[in-house]
């Protein structure tokens, strides 16, 4: 029975672990950039779009398209950076846990 009571202590003490994770994820800011520097943005940890700058030198009517594909390739950058962040963060609070191989947090 105490086995029981203190799987249910740690169970406890994990959630109130996750609960603190998501608020710093959520608070983490990401910043992802292409085209060498001249399109950067910033997003959150869950991958929301918070800023954006764009060099004057791509604000050209011919070169919208190139312009667009470097927003898109920026985001992509900070997202997958923050994707980076949140699974170390995750693998910080997993470790030492007695997960069966393969198993990730969250479910």
């Amino acid at each position: 029975m105490r086995d029981l009571m203190g799987m249910m202590k740690q169970a406890k003490e994990l959630q109130g672990k996750m609960q603190e994770l998501q608020e710093e994820v959520a608070a983490m800011e990401v910043a992802g950039s292409s085209g060498g520097g001249l399109v950067s943005v910033v997003v959150d940890g869950k991958g929301m779009l918070k800023s954006v700058k764009i060099d004057p030198s791509l604000m050209k009517e011919d070169e919208t398209e190139i312009l667009e594909d470097l927003i898109v390739a920026a985001v992509a950058d900070a997202r997958g950076k923050a994707d980076q962040a949140t699974q170390e963060k995750m693998s910080e609070l997993t470790s030492g846990l007695p997960l069966p191989p393969g198993m990730k947090l969250p479910f």
